[in-house]
């Protein structure tokens, strides 16, 4: 299994990167859109700010022309950001495994920093980090003013070092410090693949079980081979639960979603201002065989990026039963494009959108069948994955868990077989 950074940002997964861009025709003088008008406005405050501030050192012309930078990428949305040389070239090196961090997937909310959600096995996952904490501190510093880059910078670091979070969990108003230690996580993407207990309501019912944590470049083979040993158990419907998934490679979650979709079936689309940014992601054409039995995928609001695109066309194709709460919103295309000084620009040029042209930036994909859960049974949801815990553990904090989003996807696979069985042949 390849090692994966412990920490990355959404967008970092599918990032083209972008040496050139579309140009646009200089604006007649005086025109207060042109670029060159407001370039003279720009030149001359920094003019100002480096003959008259009052802290020489902090005003030398390349300071202040990234300071500027950083600020129009700031304005523009979470995920647009300018990234010094040092942060271009960690980027970059992101698969590399002996990069270190915590393991926790952090966007930027309403001016907040808040946890998407923590990667299993990780140093927050292990430590009780939950989707949903607003990060308020990093090391004793508030995060008030820092955007996502500032905050990446922090939260990765060697392997083996300490940092230590402050939390604000918004569902019960607790503030909560977490002092983790950095690590390279080797992250397995299909989990607990197993045929669900059966009961007296439907004894001869044989419903599967997989859970995807994030889209890694061998998911698709992955699932492929957990299928197969399902089905030479009699499996007859499956339950794919991408809670809590933050997304990863948007090829592969593609590919993932065509195994249950016709050849060319168009799982996506992308559009943007330049022509250059509309495009589609279809169904791959060579696959061994298509899964045609009744399907249904969990999502929540930890849901986000790859796995909202995988939902979104499974439901819009009429192909799955969507269970659960509504998604992430995190749909957009980042290109990076580099700059001539060694650094970057991430900015945002492109939306996605599902098969039934619905955008998914902001919005989510809601549930066919909507099930909430009470905070309580979220965070016995997550203790439940933790492979560090005894059985002693388990027994005592999980002892009246029920999972009532899949305990409402079985019931639906349960009606579609039922119906199956008494269609006509």
């Amino acid at each position: 299994m390849k090692l994966r950074p412990a920490f990355s940002l959404f967008a970092a997964f599918a990032l083209p990167l972008c040496p050139s861009f579309g140009q646009e025709e200089p604006a007649a003088k005086g025109d207060p859109d042109s670029p060159y008008e407001q370039i003279k406005v720009l030149a001359k405050a920094m003019q100002l700010i480096r003959k008259d501030y009052v802290d020489e050192k902090k005003v030398n012309y390349e300071a202040l022309t990234r300071a500027a930078l950083r600020g129009m990428l700031q304005s523009l949305d979470p995920h647009s950001q300018y990234m010094e040389p040092a942060n271009f070239t960690d980027m970059k090196e992101m698969t590399d495994s002996h990069f270190g961090g915590l393991g926790i997937h952090v966007t930027e909310r309403n001016g907040d920093l808040v946890i998407v959600s923590p990667m299993e096995d990780s140093p927050g996952f292990k430590a009780g980090l939950m989707p949903g904490d607003q990060l308020i501190k990093i090391d004793g510093k508030s995060t008030e003013k820092m955007d996502l880059n500032d905050a990446s910078e922090k939260l990765r670091g060697t392997v083996g070092t300490h940092v230590t979070l402050t939390i604000l969990r918004p569902g019960t108003k607790e503030i909560k410090e977490f002092d983790l230690t950095r690590e390279v996580i080797k992250v397995w993407s299909v989990k607990d693949a197993k045929i669900l207990p059966t009961d007296a309501s439907a004894p001869d019912a044989k419903i599967g079980y997989v859970r995807i944590t994030q889209f890694n470049a061998p998911t698709s083979e992955e699932l492929a081979k957990k299928v197969d040993e399902l089905e030479k158990k009699g499996m007859q419907a499956l339950v794919i639960d991408l809670r809590y998934n933050p997304g990863g490679l948007i090829q592969t979650a593609v590919d993932t979603a065509g195994m249950f979709l016709p050849p060319a079936t168009i799982v996506c689309t992308t559009e943007g201002r330049a022509g250059s940014q509309k495009g589609e992601y279809r169904a791959p054409a060579g696959l061994r065989r298509r899964l045609t039995y009744p399907l249904a995928v969990l999502i929540n609001f930890g849901s986000a990026s790859g796995s909202e695109l995988a939902a979104g066309a499974l439901k819009d194709t009429n192909r799955a039963i969507i269970v659960g709460e509504t998604s992430f919103g995190k749909g957009s295309v980042q290109s990076v494009i580099p700059m001539p000084d060694g650094s970057a620009i991430r900015l945002t040029t492109a939306k996605y959108y599902t098969p039934g042209h619905q955008v998914i930036h902001e919005h989510g994909i809601i549930p066919t069948i909507r099930a909430t859960m009470t905070p309580e049974q979220e965070r016995q949801l997550m203790l439940s994955r933790r492979e560090d815990l005894t059985e002693e553990q388990k027994k005592k904090d999980l002892a009246n868990f029920r999972d009532t989003q899949l305990d409402r996807a079985v019931d639906a696979l349960k009606g579609v077989l039922v119906f199956q069985s008494r269609k006509p042949q």
